[in-house]
Parts: C-alpha cells; structure tokens; sequence
C-alpha cells in the first residue's frame, strides 16, 4: 500500500513506515536478500542462506518456508500463494505458510532461466524474466503463464524485472528494465496482452545485467522507490595491505567486478558492466586499460598459471581468450548449465569451476591442455555434488587442498577438502565466510566475512590432515559489498587488489540514497499514453 519499505543493508533486513524518521531491524535475518511483501504487507519474505523465510514487520523470529539453494525472486500473491524462483533457473509454488515446493514452469524452448516473477492481481497469471542459454538479461524476455493451464509466451524481448503498475483512471502498464533505462508499455491484465509501443520512463535505475535483477519497486497506491543506475556498481579499485593502508590502483571509480591478478602480478583482469558485462585488463604499472571481449554476457576471468590466457564464463558455458588481446574468445567447455570457472590448479593442466544445474552449485574440475593454438578441455570430473551450494573452489599453491564455499550448515562457510577428494572436510571460518584466497605462501588461507573484511586462517599439514587455527582479523578495513568476488591476493602475499565503495561524491549519493517518485503511474500514463 506504499506506506511502508523493506530494503537490505549489511546483509539484514530493516523497514521503515514512510511517516516515521527511523528505521528498524528486523531481527535475525543475516544473509538476507531479495526480499518482497505479503499483500497485506503484514509479513515480508526474503532470501537467505539456503531458504526462503519470512517474517513479521512488527520482527519476531524468522519463519523457514522451505529450501531455496539459488533464490533470485519471489511474489506473494492475493491468492496466499508464493511463487519463486528457488533454484535460480525455474519457478515454484510455496503456500505461504510453508511446506513442498511444485514446480510451475520447465526450460524449453532455448529458455536459460527463469527468475524475478511478479504475481499479477487475483494471482491467475505471473509475469517473469526469461533469459537464453546464452548472453546476458539485457536480451532477456519477459513472459507471463495462466497459473491453471501453465500456457506461457513472451510479451517483449530485450527486458527483466518486469512489473505491473495501474494508473488511478484504470489503465494498466507492464513497466520493465532494460540496459538501466526503465520503460513502460500499455497492458492489459485480463487478456495478458501488451498495447502500443514500449517508450523510456525514467533512466539510470539500478540492475544487473549478470543475474537480471533491479533495484526498484512500484506500490498499488502509484509510488516508485528505486536506486540509482550505479548503485550496485560504482566502485574504486584500490590496494589494501593488513595495515589498513590504502592506495589507488585505478583511479576511477566505475562497475568493476571479479578482480583477479596476474601470476606476476603486473595486470588485473576483471569485468566491467557495460550495458552488458565484459572482461578487460588492466596493467596498473603502464595505467592502460585492454578489452578483451565484446557484446556483454562475460565475467569471472581467471588467469592461467603462465600468464597467457584467461578463461572466464559465457558462451554457454566457459570460454578461453589470449590475455593479450590477440584472438577472440573461443569456447572451452559448451553446457546447458551456468558454470563458473574459479581457479587452476598449480601446473596449469586442471581447471575448477562452479556449475548449477536444477539446483546449487556443484563443484566439478576439467583436465586442461594447450594444443599449440590455445587452450582444449577435456572431460569434465565432479570434486563436490551434495545438496547444498557449493562455491568458488579454490586449489591450494601446491595443488593438494580445495578450499570452497559451502551452504551445508544454512549459512555461507570456508571448507577445506583434499584434491582428490579422500572424505575429509576441514571447517575454516567460524561465523560466517565467502571467497575463499590462498597465500602464496603456503601458510595462510583468507576469506571474506559476511561484514566484508579480510579474515585469514594460519594452517599446517600434518601428513593427510588439515589443520587451521583460529580466524583472525587480517584487516578492519571494510570492502565494497558485493555477492561474489571483490578481491584478490598479490603475488608476494603482503596486499590485496580490492574493491572499495567509492568516495566521490556522485558514488556516495548513489549508494547511501533512494529516490521516491509520488504520482508514478500518471508519469508512466504521460510518456507511454492510454492503455486502451
């Protein structure tokens, strides 16, 4: 009823009634994301770990309602149904009181996901973003499906994060994000059709063109909330060493994403979203800046071990490039799954990387081989396959311990396992942890708290055992909130590469503000014009 918003800071959720100054935490809900209202705006549900909960607005403890290893997006329908997507790829139905989940739409037709639905009123039909198995959510669709037949097609193409707005005379519009730009388009909520020629509303909201979601949100009373075009993004790419000394490594701040260092430390591969995602790199010492791939749907560069190539996600699948810039990218494996390419291991001959079927993250390695004309893959091998999701295997300097993120206990925690694996698993962190990062020096593993600081583990081995002390801080210093990875060790072990919030002004209104935009459907009425 747009008199209240719920929004995540630090990784917990707060709400805020709009006729009152502060803002409350709602209690216990670490890790949370991706939240959204009950219709009586009562209950909020959210994202976290490997669920999907919900809670009071008055607080109280969190409810479980049933396992989500990959959330991205849920809606409450006037019906008391939720449908979401659970395992990033497909959406379910949950009754709002928890309980099994029922599948409610299936991968066809070239579909690559299917993520962020929106229930419509009466809750017969839903809105949802629809990516291909290829290329990034700004070439996403939007599609609705009738809930009782399960009969979908798409309405646009070139959109996510679709929703349905009414202006105060009736009309209705199907508004949607598209390479920042948010647009509207007439819709008409009983025959599920679209009206007329979809025109830009309002520019620079904040998206992701890697997972599809937006940073807005529209009540039925007509009011919008939204972020900035940059502010999940803007950030500064400093050095940080256990001082807290920090120096620039690039001096503007811009959407940089998955930083990670040459084996000789002189360059910094990484994305940088566009429109769209692509990958370039960075020699800090000569302060040029190389693009290596072109058109978007690219991240998660990581470097061979000799320096020469760079293997990174997209493509339907993982693909390969010279990190020169000398040939264009070339597949590596082809996969009707997401997979993530994370580390190599020491002599370069096995790579290992991240792969999401139906379901979390599993963590699998390839044998990899230069023919002379790049790089070949061969047949991939499962390291980890368990329920839960698994993240970011990282292989050890000398190549015989996989450290990874795990959900096994319900939050995000370091594991260590021998490679291959033997059925010993070693717990790292103690409270909580992500991206795992090991020394050079053979002695040390890092990883990221949940409040984004650098903890490290000192380590031995004692013949097949693995044995970590206790977690200490390596730095107070607080990196750039971010889901994945936002740093990386240099060479001598002695500083990071990291991302840090901007400091300009530009970056700190965009991260620290929200906008509020009253009157909303008629601006949508005005630039788009009757939907009848």
């Amino acid at each position: 009823d747009g008199t209240r918003l719920v929004y995540v800071s630090q990784g917990r959720l707060f709400t805020r009634r709009l006729d009152q100054s502060k803002a409350v935490e709602l209690v216990n809900t670490n890790g949370a994301f991706a939240p959204f209202f009950s219709p009586d705006g009562q209950w909020v549900a959210f994202f976290a770990g490997t669920k999907l909960k919900k809670i009071s607005v008055e607080s109280g403890a969190a409810i479980a309602l049933c396992d989500a290893v990959q959330g991205r997006g849920g809606s409450w329908g006037d019906d008391g149904r939720i449908i979401a997507s659970l395992d990033g790829a497909v959406l379910s139905t949950i009754p709002s009181a928890g309980g099994t989940p029922t599948p409610l739409t299936e991968l066809i037709d070239g579909d690559g996901q299917h993520r962020w639905p929106h229930t419509l009123p009466g809750g017969q039909a839903v809105l949802f973003s629809v990516r291909g198995k290829t290329g990034s959510y700004d070439d996403a669709a939007i599609d609705v499906l009738t809930i009782q037949d399960r009969r979908k097609r798409t309405l646009l193409r070139g959109g996510t994060f679709g929703r349905y707005v009414q202006a105060p005379n009736g009309d209705g519009y199907l508004v949607y994000i598209n390479k920042g730009t948010l647009f509207g388009v007439g819709f008409n909520a009983d025959r599920l059709e679209t009206r007329g020629t979809p025109s830009p509303v309002l520019e620079e909201v904040g998206y992701s063109s890697l997972n599809g979601s937006a940073q807005f949100d529209a009540s039925r009373t007509g009011t919008l909330v939204y972020r900035p075009g940059t502010a999940s993004a803007l950030v500064a790419l400093q050095w940080l060493d256990a001082t807290g000394k920090t120096q620039p490594l690039f001096a503007k701040p811009g959407g940089y994403g998955q930083p990670r260092l040459s084996p000789d430390g002189k360059r910094l591969a990484l994305s940088i979203s566009g429109p769209g995602q692509d990958v370039w790199v960075y020699d800090w010492q000569r302060d040029a800046m190389s693009r290596l791939t072109f058109g978007g749907g690219m991240s998660f560069p990581v470097w061979s071990p000799d320096g020469r190539y760079i293997v990174m996600q997209g493509g339907g699948g993982m693909s390969w490039t010279r990190a020169d810039g000398a040939s264009k990218p070339q597949p590596l494996t082809q996969s009707k799954n997401a997979q993530f390419p994370w580390s190599f291991s020491p002599d370069g001959k096995r790579l290992a990387f991240a792969e999401f079927p139906s379901g979390g993250g599993d963590l699998w390695t390839v044998p990899v081989e230069n023919d002379g004309s790049g790089l070949k893959a061969g047949k991939p091998e499962v390291f980890l396959q368990t329920p839960a999701n698994e993240l970011y295997p990282a292989f050890s300097p000398d190549g015989r311990w996989m450290a990874y993120r795990t959900f096994e206990s319900g939050t995000s925690e370091i594991e260590v396992r021998a490679f291959p694996d033997k059925g010993g698993k070693w717990l790292i962190s103690n409270n909580g942890g992500t991206v795992p990062v090991w020394s050079p020096n053979g002695r040390e593993l890092f990883y990221r708290s949940d409040d984004q600081r650098i903890m490290v583990v000192s380590y031995t081995v004692q013949g097949d055992v693995f044995v970590a002390d206790k977690p200490r801080v390596w730095s107070e210093k607080r990196l750039s909130e971010t889901g994945n990875r936002n740093l990386d060790i240099a060479p001598d072990g002695k500083r990071f590469a990291v991302m840090m919030p901007a400091d300009s002004s530009e970056a700190l209104k965009s991260q620290n503000h929200v906008f509020f935009l009253q009157n909303f459907t008629d601006e949508v009425r005005r630039r788009v014009g009757t939907a009848r």
